[in-house]
């Protein structure tokens, strides 16, 4: 880890009530019915709808994060984003349940990218229930300079899928996953400011919304499975009105990727069932 003058990991913690409406309204997201995951446990990284921010209104900043707290190191770059994580479930979450997050600083790398200087911090997430370990979760995030947010032209990705599914993103889906994950980020719902602030030819799907979708998409296709680990990057922007695709191959190890409307790789991700 990347020493940081005055600054050392603290770990913080957070309580939630695993309530069933926040799984209510993903489910109609994602154009499933109300029954759609049985069991009465929390389907994967649903938990992502819960111990969410809860910032005052006057710490939000311009780009409609909340104000950086002690949890993470003081780094200036402006621009920050979710860049994936790898999850492991040990555990089901039950419905109803009140669970714990516990939260720390695992890791900080800097590093040269083509926009410039970029930290890499990790965070590790431990969700339990009653002391008990239910999801272990590292999670990524990207922190760089203002510089041009549209990505350079990419070959399409030349993997056959085995099971794929065409998707649409329009603004109101993003605005109601904004809502979901209480995620001010004006990337996603404001299109003047995601032009002309952060430099993208448009809203940006969100890397979380596309890794459930994967899940999801994952789950709809093996009836009955079980995940027992998902990891997840984001490989380049995906925008908002553009034929998308969902995309999965192979067997006990999945391979999960998001597609643009030229076929070209967003987010990528492995998944592997019990």
């Amino acid at each position: 880890m990347e020493h940081i003058e005055g600054w050392s990991p603290v770990a913080t913690e957070q309580q939630d009530d695993l309530v069933a409406a926040p799984l209510r309204r993903l489910a109609a997201l994602f154009d499933h019915d109300g029954a759609h995951w049985p069991g009465g446990e929390l389907p994967p990284l649903a938990h992502w709808l819960f111990f969410l921010p809860e910032a005052p209104q006057s710490t939000i900043g311009v780009d409609g994060h909340p104000a950086r707290g002690a949890a993470l190191p003081p780094i200036e770059a402006p621009r920050r984003m979710w860049a994936g994580g790898r999850l492991s479930f040990h555990a089901p979450l039950p419905i109803g349940a009140q669970a714990t997050r516990r939260s720390i600083v695992t890791d900080v790398k800097v590093k040269d990218g083509r926009s410039g200087q970029l930290t890499f911090v990790t965070v590790r997430h431990d969700v339990t229930v009653d002391g008990a370990i239910a999801v272990v979760e590292e999670q990524d995030l990207v922190f760089r300079g203002a510089g041009n947010g549209t990505p350079p032209a990419a070959p399409a990705d030349p993997r056959m899928a085995e099971v794929r599914r065409e998707v649409r993103f329009d603004a109101t889906a993003l605005f109601r996953f904004s809502a979901l994950t209480f995620n001010a980020h004006r990337i996603h719902y404001d299109r003047p400011y995601a032009v002309a602030e952060e430099l993208y030819p448009d809203l940006v799907v969100h890397g979380p919304y596309q890794a459930m979708l994967l899940a999801d998409h994952l789950l709809r296709s093996r009836p009955g499975a079980r995940l027992t680990h998902f990891s997840f990057r984001g490989a380049r922007p995906l925008f908002v009105d553009r034929v998308a695709a969902l995309n999965l191959a192979g067997e006990g190890q999945v391979s999960l990727w998001t597609t643009d409307q030229d076929g070209c790789a967003c987010m990528e991700a492995e998944a592997r069932l019990a």
